[in-house]
């Protein structure tokens, strides 16, 4: 097949609704389902999926004695009959969201040892189920939250720091439950898919410890409040560690990956004649430092065939970070730093086009999921009076990709592995 630019746009779009369709609940969750409790069944769960998961789990058992709460993004909630499903603020934590993880621990303390508790997690939970260990408080949480979203740090050790500042993730969501039996089923959007990091591990024990904390908030030099700072320095009630016995052997069942994503994209890369190479599921590091070297492999393929010959697609999923360092940042997320990149790294090559985006169908807080380059990205934003390096500087990527119309918009797609990254060389 020969690639113009509207047919190389069409490809990668394509790839990206087969990335996304394939971590879609409602048509995988319920072949992970366990068997059929004797008591009743209820549903707790935090995520930007948390709200299409609960209807799946309805649908899969139309007869069984469910209830429970659920707790989303705003504006991802989806029809329910008897799970109740609440909304909160993301990535920055509100009032709601506390009130409903307050909620789910009330909710999981009263079940009993014949119940099951199916929790339902997914990407965001951390942020939608924020509530303060004893002696902090909310807003405390908050510039923690937007301290660890400007600092670098990965997603790992945000959610080791925020593990240390929870009445509610690292194992004590389980723990409120025992002795009922407690089945996790998650949608990745970390890399590795550890549980510990999804939502902040509220069902599984926590390994991590307060020094751990301490020592990446000290390495990042953040500057947090006085009482966070002293709630780490103490020390004084530790998470859940592997061997209690309160909770037991997790049983945690994953129901979609960002690997699992990456594999449709690959199949339906076949169909469009491109050889698809999945370079990993889990690439990390700074956006614009990742897009420069996804450039590097894309010229390789194009001018030497290594890795692959043309035509082929490159994949790649993970999750990079933004360090802030412009003092007023403009506006755009991960993906589009990352693709912004990536598209000053490719030069105007002939016969590249990339597609950056994020599963959720939101790349950090804008509108879009991501964006689109092509060979001429770059002169066109130069005609247009822009200076897409210094567009760069200023984490302004949204404002190019938008003057030029290339932005990928879904709307929120109700689930989330992650970024999804593809490079087309015709």
């Amino acid at each position: 097949m020969a690639f113009d630019d509207a047919a190389a746009r069409a490809a990668l779009r394509r790839l990206f609704d087969a990335a996304v369709a394939a971590a879609d609940p409602r048509v995988v969750l319920a072949r992970h389902l366990p068997e059929r409790p004797s008591g009743r069944v209820l549903v707790l769960g935090a995520g930007k999926s948390a709200a299409v998961m609960a209807a799946a789990v309805e649908a899969a058992w139309p007869d069984a004695d469910l209830s429970g709460l659920v707790v989303t993004r705003y504006g991802h909630g989806h029809a329910t009959t008897r799970i109740e499903v609440a909304e909160a603020s993301h990535p920055v934590p509100d009032e709601a969201g506390a009130r409903a993880a307050q909620r789910m621990l009330d909710l999981a303390a009263a079940a009993g040892p014949q119940d099951l508790v199916l929790f339902l997690v997914s990407g965001g939970g951390s942020s939608l189920t924020t509530l303060p260990a004893p002696g902090l408080s909310l807003p405390d949480l908050i510039a923690v939250n937007k301290a660890l979203l400007a600092s670098g740090a990965t997603i790992h050790e945000m959610n080791c720091i925020r593990r240390h500042l929870s009445a509610f993730s690292g194992g004590r969501l389980a723990a409120a439950a025992h002795p009922a039996r407690v089945v996790t089923l998650a949608i990745s959007d970390v890399p590795g898919d550890d549980p510990t990091v999804i939502a902040s591990g509220p069902t599984v024990p926590d390994p991590s410890t307060f020094a751990e904390a301490r020592a990446l908030v000290a390495h990042y030099r953040m500057a947090l409040p006085a009482a966070v700072t002293a709630h780490l320095a103490a020390g004084a009630e530790e998470s859940p560690k592997p061997g209690d016995p309160r909770l037991g052997t997790p049983d945690y069942r994953f129901i979609a990956t960002p690997q699992m994503a990456l594999e449709a994209a690959a199949a339906a890369a076949r169909t469009l004649g491109l050889a698809p190479l999945i370079l990993g599921d889990a690439l990390e590091g700074e956006a614009r430092e990742v897009g420069t070297v996804l450039a590097g492999i894309a010229l390789s393929a194009r001018t030497h065939g290594h890795p692959l010959p043309a035509p082929c697609v490159l994949l790649s999923g993970g999750e990079t970070t933004v360090t802030i360092r412009a003092e007023t940042p403009g506006r755009g997320g991960r993906n589009g730093e990352c693709l912004l990149g990536c598209t000053l790294g490719l030069a105007g090559a002939a016969g590249v086009w990339a597609l950056m985006g994020d599963t959720d169908g939101i790349d950090g807080s804008e509108e879009n999921a991501g964006a689109i380059a092509a060979p001429d990205t770059l002169a066109r934003a130069r005609a247009a009076g822009l200076d897409p390096r210094a567009l760069l500087s200023g984490h302004d990527s949204h404002r190019l990709f938008s003057a030029l119309g290339d932005l990928v918009t879904t709307g929120p797609t109700l689930t989330n592995v992650n970024d999804f990254r593809a490079i087309l060389v015709a």
